[in-house]
Formats: C-alpha cells, sequence, structure tokens
C-alpha cells in the first residue's frame, strides 16, 4: 500500500517536472520575444526619415567604379553620397551579423529588408575597395546576408515548383 510519504514524494517531483517544463516554455518565448523586439528595433532604423533620406541618395547614385565614385564624390563625409555609402551598407553589415550568430532568421529579413537591391548596387565598390585597401573582409557580413537571401529566394522558387 502506498503511503502518505510516498504520495507527497510524487506529487513534489510532478510538481519540479511541471516548474522546468514551464521554465523551458517560458524561456523559448522569452527568446522570441527579444529577437522580435531587436527586429523591430532595426525596422524602425530601417524606416527613419535619415535612413530613408541616406537610401535614396545610394539608389539614384551612379558611378562605373570605385575610381569613378571617388572622383565625383570623395571621401566618406565630404559629401551626402559618400555618407549614404556608409550609412545604408553599415546597417545590412550589422543584420549580417545578427544573422550569422543565428540572432535572428533569414526568413524575417527576407520579408521586411530589400537586401539584394542594396547589395547589387555597391558590389561593384566593395569589389574595388577590397583589392584597393587590401581589406578582403570588408561588409562580409552584408555579403553574407546577401548569399542567404539568395538561396533562400531560390529555396522558395523549389518549393513552389
Amino acid at each position: 500500500m502506498v503511503g502518505i510519504t510516498e504520495i507527497s514524494a510524487i506529487v513534489a517531483a510532478a510538481g519540479v517536472s511541471v516548474g522546468v517544463v514551464y521554465y523551458v516554455l517560458d524561456m523559448r518565448n522569452q527568446n522570441k520575444v527579444r529577437q522580435m523586439d531587436m527586429i523591430m528595433r532595426l525596422y524602425s532604423h530601417y524606416c527613419s526619415e535619415e535612413y530613408s533620406k541616406a537610401s535614396g541618395r545610394y539608389m539614384a547614385t551612379e558611378f562605373k567604379d570605385f575610381e569613378d565614385f571617388q572622383q565625383k564624390y570623395g571621401v566618406v563625409g565630404e559629401h551626402p553620397v559618400t555618407t549614404a555609402f556608409y550609412i545604408v551598407p553599415t546597417f545590412f553589415e550589422g543584420v549580417g551579423a545578427l544573422l550569422k550568430r543565428k540572432l535572428t532568421n533569414i526568413e524575417l529579413l527576407h520579408e521586411l529588408f530589400a537586401v539584394k537591391m542594396h547589395w547589387k548596387k555597391i558590389e561593384p565598390i566593395i569589389e574595388d575597395v577590397r583589392k584597393h585597401f587590401e581589406e578582403p573582409r570588408l561588409f562580409e557580413n552584408f555579403e553574407y546576408l546577401y548569399n542567404e537571401t539568395e538561396k533562400y529566394e531560390k529555396k522558395l522558387q523549389q518549393s513552389k515548383a
């Protein structure tokens, strides 16, 4: 026959188990909440007036290569276009770093940010600057973000076929 001691031990063990399960589920939920908060802060910056102006200048700029760009606009800080070419890629560099460290996911980033358009605009300059200044890692997280976006889009197309 089961005594009161055994029953209370079973109830206590069940209570601890329920507590652990609740804690694990709560921690998962908190991680999702933190991730969404971080993404919404990024998105808020992405939609800001300052970023919108920089992005507009960035996308409207015409150049052949890095040398042509420098001749027309100078170096960072000398012209609003060069400042835009610092602001926009630096934003995406940070987003790419978050993705690389698995602090966000490509599905969400693909929905919110125009990664491909922005990368294609600066890619020729980045390649030239990497060679010119011997900085092969320059904006590597932005490039990683672009590559992951490409993979995700191919995966989406395959799943629709």
